[in-house]
């Protein structure tokens, strides 16, 4: 399954094909002799390497007393109020942090990912808040990893100690933290309730716009505050969640290229209202599926489960699940032009063999590990 799209635009399917690899890049695909070393997949399906783009697996901690509160019926809202949510990631990160083990609880995180299928993964910085500490989690992010790993700049939302002076901070993050993230891929922002509001959205985007790296948006999860238009109007790489969006909103990012990230885990988890998949795909908005692996709504490392959520509580087909966690995925952290997500000529051999010669397999059996092999360059 090559996901190609020189291929045209479904998966790419080739029957009993080779794929020939040299320096760890696809040298070429279909009937193709093969000399060096040969692995044999007997039959199985083999698939260009998950790509995974939306996590946050830099954190430390638990918060599985939140997971109990909300199965009792809390809010996601009444939990925050009452101390919870991402504040309560701050303290045992920023210690992960001081002590230098958050690079090993990344490491480790990633590697049950790859084991999963995941050979690229985006991880987000936002559990420390600081701007010490969120450069530090960048440096943990793009240390070398077990897979391929794209660290991007998160403003997650306004620490408690620091709402007596909301504009100083923003300002500190559009004047601090985007100038000095060298190590980022591009910057990423939540923009709603109880986080950054639309015109600190605007400020914050305008600071990337400056440093020169690309944006990405938390919007729409709880409440539309018409983000979707402004991550249009910036040309964003992808809009993230978007539980709560408008038709306006979906037209604008259909406009401007910018993929969906959908995020069914989150969503059931906190038993949100699933987004406007028929819309979205009826105005040509591309859909990613994500994990968003993070401590407190979506503690999830395995990408096939969320292709389940996906095509049974979304309402996607197999088909947009499977481009969902693989070329669109690459889209949507800006790494279409590497081919990442793709079995192609020049792409990278990132490449996984399944227990199955069935694609829909893999978002069926849910629950079940049908990754035999994962191979890297």
């Amino acid at each position: 399954m090559t996901c190609d799209p020189a291929r045209g635009p479904g998966l790419g399917i080739v029957e009993r094909a080779s794929i020939a690899v040299a320096d760890g890049k696809v040298v070429a695909v279909g009937d193709v002799a093969l000399d060096g070393e040969v692995i044999d997949a007997k039959g199985a399906l083999v698939t260009p390497g998950l790509v995974d783009c939306h996590t946050h697996a830099a954190f430390a901690g638990s918060r599985a007393h939140e997971f109990a509160l909300r199965a009792a019926g809390a809010t996601y809202q009444e939990i925050a109020a009452a101390g919870g949510g991402i504040a309560a990631s701050l303290v045992p990160t920023r210690a992960a942090i001081a002590d230098g083990s958050i690079g090993r609880v990344l490491a480790a995180r990633l590697s049950r990912m790859r084991a999963q299928g995941t050979t690229t993964a985006e991880v987000k910085t936002g559990y420390a808040l600081t701007t010490d500490g969120e450069l530090a989690l960048l440096d943990a992010i793009a240390s070398p990893a077990p897979i391929r790993v794209v660290p991007t700049l998160l403003a997650h939302l306004i620490p408690p100690e620091r709402r007596g002076d909301r504009d100083a901070f923003v300002r500190e993050i559009c004047e601090h933290w985007i100038p000095r993230a060298t190590r980022a891929a591009s910057i990423d922002l939540w923009c709603e309730d109880g986080a950054f509001t639309l015109a600190e959205a605007r400020a914050i985007c305008e600071a990337a716009r400056r440093a020169g790296k690309p944006v990405r948006g938390h919007i729409g999860q709880l409440s539309d505050l018409g983000a979707a238009e402004l991550l249009a109007e910036v040309g964003a790489l992808s809009a993230d969640h978007l539980e709560y969006v408008s038709d306006a909103g979906i037209a604008a990012l259909a406009r401007a290229g910018t993929v969906a990230v959908m995020l069914p885990g989150a969503c059931v988890q906190l038993r949100l209202p699933v987004p406007p998949v028929a819309k979205l795909r009826a105005t040509g908005v591309a859909m990613a599926v994500a994990t968003d692996l993070n401590p407190g709504s979506s503690w999830s490392e395995a990408l096939p489960i969320q292709m389940w959520l996906a095509t049974t509580h979304f309402q996607m087909t197999v088909e947009e699940a499977w481009l969902g966690v693989t070329r669109v995925a690459a889209r949507a952290l800006g790494l279409e032009a590497q081919q990442v997500g793709t079995i192609a000529p020049g792409a990278p051999a990132d490449l996984v063999m399944w227990t199955t010669d069935d694609p829909v397999d893999v978002a069926y059996r849910y629950g079940t590990t049908l990754v035999d092999r994962v191979l890297t360059p």
